[in-house]
């Protein structure tokens, strides 16, 4: 199966779910992408001891997950956070982008 999460939130409890998520369609050999829009690319930046965003993130990484930020949403946070786009680590896209993502995924669910 092809899985689509996009992440839209900057709740940590939400962005460590969906990440959690991924992962274990990840793990069951699914091919996951992760498309963080608006609020959701500030998801680096949440500090949560509850719920290790961080470690989700990486093992995400680990596990060849797909995982692309919104440009446009990191340049709108530029002021605020300057290097939001190389704390990422990760590829950027644009509507364009997302639009291909939802329409070549079986399964697309947002947080």
């Amino acid at each position: 199966m092809k899985l689509a999460i996009i992440i839209y939130s900057n709740d940590a409890e939400t962005v460590w779910n969906a990440f959690r998520l991924g992962n274990t369609a990840l793990d069951k050999d699914d091919e996951v992408t992760i498309f963080l829009l608006g609020e959701g690319v500030e998801c680096v930046t949440i500090n949560s001891i509850k719920f290790n965003i961080k470690v989700q993130m990486e093992l995400f990484s680990e596990y060849k997950g797909n995982l692309i930020g919104c440009g446009v949403c990191c340049d709108l946070r530029e002021d605020k956070m300057p290097s939001l786009r190389e704390d990422l680590h990760c590829k950027m896209g644009s509507m364009q982008t997302l639009y291909k993502i939802i329409r070549d995924h079986d399964k697309v669910l947002t947080f």
